[in-house]
């Protein structure tokens, strides 16, 4: 198997995991991650013998061993260098009620590096790691808000040829020139219906950088609920914003 497939092939194999979070047997993650059967059993077979994957022969079913957590457990310290930003975080999901997610830009895309679940039953769900193309999203307006006008615009201009979904009407790139205007005026983002359907999302910068880049805070869920909510969402999570003392709590990996 070619090396570079393989190599994404076991990313998507523990990805699998981490989204469905139960033992799994090779025909299940075969057929969701759409791979012969062939070339996935010869890579359960190597995850298991190097220790990131238990097999349990009597079932047949295949579940990550407590070394895949080792590889990453380390990030979140590292990121966030103190414990003031998570802190923060959770204090916008306890007085909000909705997803509260953290991100950063990654080129033409927003990438998100913590998330706090809704507990509501109607919510979107985002995994951390995940992204977004940059211009259809109410974080990436913020980020976007913060550059020079000619540099955003040529991100937008990027990030739409790389949408193969983009139609001709240019809605996309409207969007986020709007959006971006609204964050200039109001000091925040509010989008609906992107980057999900049916949801909403405010989005708000925080002083603090991760590698140098700045760090955003979105506070999403159902746009009935966003709607209802938006006014004492904003009045809460600025509340929160100016006591909370973030102002040096930089990473510096």
């Amino acid at each position: 198997m070619d090396p570079v497939k393989s190599a994404t092939r076991t990313l998507e194999v523990l990805s699998f995991f981490a989204e469905n979070r139960h033992p799994a047997a090779l025909k299940e993650i075969c057929e969701v991650l759409k791979y012969p059967q062939s070339s996935m059993t010869v890579l359960l077979k190597t995850l298991t013998s190097i220790g990131y994957l238990n097999y349990d022969r009597s079932r047949r079913l295949y579940f990550p061993t407590l070394r895949v957590t080792s590889l990453g457990e380390w990030i979140p310290c590292s990121l966030f260098n103190k414990a003031e930003i998570l802190e923060l975080q959770r204090d916008i999901f306890n007085a909000t009620g909705e997803t509260v997610v953290l991100a950063i830009s990654n080129d033409i895309y927003v990438e998100y590096v913590s998330a706090i679940p809704s507990l509501h039953p109607l919510r979107f769900d985002v995994g951390v790691g995940s992204t977004r193309l940059i211009h259809q999203s109410p974080l990436g307006w913020l980020l976007m808000a913060q550059m020079k006008p000619k540099d955003a615009e040529k991100l937008i201009m990027r990030a739409d040829a790389a949408d193969h979904a983009a139609d001709s009407s240019g809605k996309s790139k409207a969007s986020a020139m709007e959006g971006i205007e609204h964050v200039h005026e109001h000091g925040y983002s509010y989008g609906e219906n992107t980057p999900f359907l049916g949801g909403a999302t405010l989005g708000f910068v925080l002083p603090v950088e991760i590698n140098g880049r700045p760090v955003v805070l979105g506070c999403g869920g159902v746009i009935e609920r966003m709607r209802a909510d938006k006014d004492r969402h904003i009045a809460s999570i600025q509340s929160i914003l100016e006591t909370f003392n973030i102002s040096d709590v930089v990473s510096r990996i």
